[in-house]
């Protein structure tokens, strides 16, 4: 007991240290004025020398900084998001000034506008020199920050490609401007809202109309998540939020689940094996990230192909397991499968053979690998 115990802290301690805030002080020439920012870097940020992160930039960090990062970190952990670098930008005491807008035209306006300048030319440009980023910007704000990441939208190339907006308090406009900002946009969008039952009763109410408005957009581009929950507050609604928000986000990326292997693997008319490919191509095209495949998708593939007994898919898959774990013997083990079940057993087990060479992988192991040769040598007295 006491080992477990050790064990267990010892873990706690090292996640908690590999998650640890940077604290910096950025000497703004836009705002005239250093701005607090947080910064945390994924896990083993230092050692993958040769990855990219995407970026959250954290508007109200000196709030909302801690729910998003430790979420984004649980997430990342269980790979069902890619490992991201946060950035809170601390406003505790510049809020008012940095929402200011126009009202006239409801966009920012003079401490507005250079809170708005200094976000697109000073802190991103800087974030993405210091650190290894991805070309995929995630921007998270609640309330009045909520309205104002609204902006970047209306740029010629919006800033962010993704949004979480958490209660919003739109201005006057937005209701009408961003559903048709949204609709022509030609380029991949994901836009997260949220409200509750006990939120503040315009901002509701406002949420909902505006919910009402981007469901029923017919822009491919545009990937919205929607929640009204039972119960938060206003100021309580970013804990629920922030993870629904991320599932929203990165449906794509999380790993086959039980759900997605049911309704949409099982009864697919095409092959399995494509459907694997074309989520994997989906990734990189929206999150801008090569990411290997699964070791637990190739197996729920595999499942499917034996639920269907579709034993000639098994070939492309091996193929594919070959490209993505050459030293290991998972290829091995689904070319054996295809060659077993489509009448060349000899092929079959000296491709098992074949595998006491590689690595073991994913349960796979060259026990099993012997075990399928000698059935094989002995079921035809090879």
């Amino acid at each position: 007991m006491k080992t477990k115990l050790t064990t267990f802290i010892a873990f706690l301690c090292f996640s908690v240290l590999s998650s640890q805030t940077i604290y910096e002080e950025f000497q703004s020439a836009k705002l005239g004025i250093s701005r607090e920012l947080k910064i945390q870097l994924p896990r083993n940020y230092e050692e993958n020398i040769e990855k990219l992160y995407p970026i959250f930039i954290v508007f109200d960090g000196d709030y909302l900084f801690e729910p998003v990062a430790g979420n984004v970190d649980y997430y990342s952990y269980w790979e069902d998001m890619p490992e991201a670098i946060v950035v809170g930008i601390n406003q505790v005491d510049s809020r008012n000034e940095d929402n200011h807008y126009s009202d006239q035209t409801y966009f920012p306006l003079e401490s507005g506008a250079k809170f708005f300048e200094f976000i697109g030319m000073e802190l991103i440009p800087y974030i993405e020199d210091k650190y290894r980023t991805a070309n995929f910007r995630v921007a998270v704000g609640h309330g009045e920050t909520a309205n104002f990441i609204n902006y970047f939208l209306f740029k010629k190339e919006p800033l962010f490609n993704g949004y979480m907006a958490l209660s919003p308090d739109l201005v006057m406009s937005m209701l009408d401007n961003l559903p048709t900002r949204l609709s022509e946009l030609e380029r991949k969008i994901f836009y997260y809202l949220a409200t509750s039952t006990n939120d503040i009763k315009p901002l509701r109410e406002d949420a909902n109309v505006l919910n009402t408005r981007l469901s029923a957009l017919e822009n491919k581009n545009i990937f919205f998540g929607f929640n009204e929950f039972d119960g938060p507050t206003h100021y309580s609604l970013p804990a629920h939020a922030i993870p629904n928000a991320l599932e929203s986000m990165f449906f794509v990326f999380q790993p086959i689940s039980k759900k997605e292997y049911t309704e949409r693997i099982l009864t697919l008319e095409t092959s399995p094996v494509a459907y694997l490919n074309e989520k994997y191509e989906m990734i990189n095209e929206l999150f801008n990230i090569e990411k290997q495949v699964l070791v637990n998708d190739f197996k729920a593939i595999a499942a499917a192909i034996e639920k269907n007994k579709t034993y000639d898919e098994y070939e492309a898959l091996g193929k594919l397991a070959r490209k993505e774990y050459p030293d290991t013997l998972l290829g091995n083990y689904y070319l054996g499968r295809f060659y077993e079940e489509t009448g060349e057993p000899k092929k079959a087990m000296r491709t098992y053979k074949s595998a006491y060479i590689l690595e073991e992988i994913g349960g796979y192991t060259k026990d099993e690998m012997m075990e399928r040769a000698d059935a094989i040598k002995r079921d035809f007295g090879y």
